[in-house]
């Protein structure tokens, strides 16, 4: 089979583009697509705890360590300590934070906006509904492999 035949070929080629196309984006702005979707997934109005930050991004913890601290590095951030127990950080957003979420909000927007004016809305739902089933599958194979019932792919493994 080849490469520009399978699914996931299809699904990465389209991320990537969407990822450039977002990140040529933020850098009119000084910053990257990564602090955009970081900055959006942090509660505007009561932060979020750190905890929770990296379950919402799908990024590993060590990875959004880094981020965290370049993110307060650059002012975009602040983690506030609960005065009752010290193990508990809340992410909160800083002014300047406050208005990069702003702008990369915007940018999301004008892409969803731009691909619902151009595709037939039949044609998003059906791109919804399969996509959403893709998704479905691949945790439940995910959820196979963790318990180790690794199951044959065509035949094969």
């Amino acid at each position: 089979m080849r490469k520009e035949k399978t699914i996931d070929f299809q699904i990465k080629w389209a991320w990537h583009s969407i990822s450039r196309m977002y990140n040529a984006y933020a850098a009119r702005f000084d910053t990257t697509m990564a602090v955009g979707y970081v900055l959006l997934n942090i509660d505007i109005e009561n932060g979020t705890p750190a905890t929770k930050i990296a379950p919402l991004l799908g990024m590993e913890p060590r990875s959004l360590v880094r981020m965290l601290k370049n993110l307060e590095e650059r002012g975009l951030i602040q983690r506030e300590v609960s005065k009752s127990d010290k193990r508990f950080v809340r992410i909160v957003l800083t002014e300047l934070g406050k208005e990069k979420r702003e702008l990369a909000r915007e940018g999301v927007i004008s892409f969803n906006t731009m691909i619902r004016d151009k595709i037939p809305l039949d044609k998003l739902v059906t791109f919804f509904e399969v996509i959403k089933d893709i998704n479905k599958l691949v945790e439940e194979e995910n959820q196979k492999l963790k318990a180790g019932d690794i199951g044959e792919v065509d035949g094969e493994f």
